[in-house]
């Protein structure tokens, strides 16, 4: 038992918990900024590539799922050390948070590019020709008939890559951005303590349980209304 008491303080001591908190909070703040960021880029180059990947033109298709199969087949820790430590010798500079926000966006844009094209393959080909049949172009369909109902069959499932996100975010450490995980880190060396950790696996879980019970509800609303 007194075994079981010294190991609660070692890694759950509410008095260093106290002393980092204000340094974990601003850590998680920057960690939403980076995933949410990250995501909103992710949203538009995932879908831009899945339009691109359902159209006819071999050459562009062919090309979104290079990109595709690339950024899904690699690991995101070595993509950020790529952009971050490897553009420079071509020139490119990148700021650690720009080079973290491009390669976050750029991986996260792949995944969802699958999402949207799930989505959109989900749709009746017929309501793509009724679209055409009105005068309307094949991007004109897209615009204003497939996307929209696609938008409403994704969001559980592009909620959930957010939730992948906000944790993947922690991997943006290695290149010295002081988001959640590496403050925590930082403040483990500095009270020799490990408490910090705990205290960011919980706030890693306030941020993520409502946004995983948010999916659970869309996708029982969606449910209902296909009944």
């Amino acid at each position: 038992m007194q075994g079981l008491i010294d190991l609660a303080q070692k890694y759950f001591s509410i008095q260093t918990i106290r002393e980092v908190l204000p340094f974990l909070l601003k850590g998680a703040l920057w960690t939403i900024i980076f995933s949410a960021s990250s995501e909103a880029i992710g949203v538009i180059l995932g879908l831009v590539t899945s339009v691109i990947r359902v159209t006819k033109i071999k050459v562009l298709s062919q090309l979104a799922v290079v990109y595709v199969d690339f950024f899904r087949g690699t690991p995101l820790l070595m993509q950020i050390i790529f952009t971050y430590y490897a553009l420079p010798y071509i020139g490119i500079n990148l700021p650690a948070p720009v080079a973290g926000i491009v390669a976050l966006s750029i991986n996260s844009g792949a995944y969802v590019s699958e999402i949207f094209r799930a989505g959109i393959e989900s749709i009746d080909k017929g309501q793509v020709e009724a679209a055409r049949s009105l005068g309307l172009s094949y991007m004109g369909a897209m615009r204003y008939v497939i996307i929209p109902q696609t938008i409403k069959r994704i969001l559980p499932p592009l909620t959930n890559e957010f939730v992948a996100l906000i944790k993947d975010s922690s991997l943006l450490s290695v290149i010295a951005i002081s988001e959640l995980m590496r403050t925590s880190k930082e403040m483990m060396t500095w009270k020799l303590n490990p408490s910090s950790l705990t205290a960011a696996a919980i706030l890693y879980l306030i941020i993520t349980i409502p946004l995983t019970r948010l999916v659970n509800n869309l996708e029982g609303k969606l449910k209902k209304s296909e009944i």
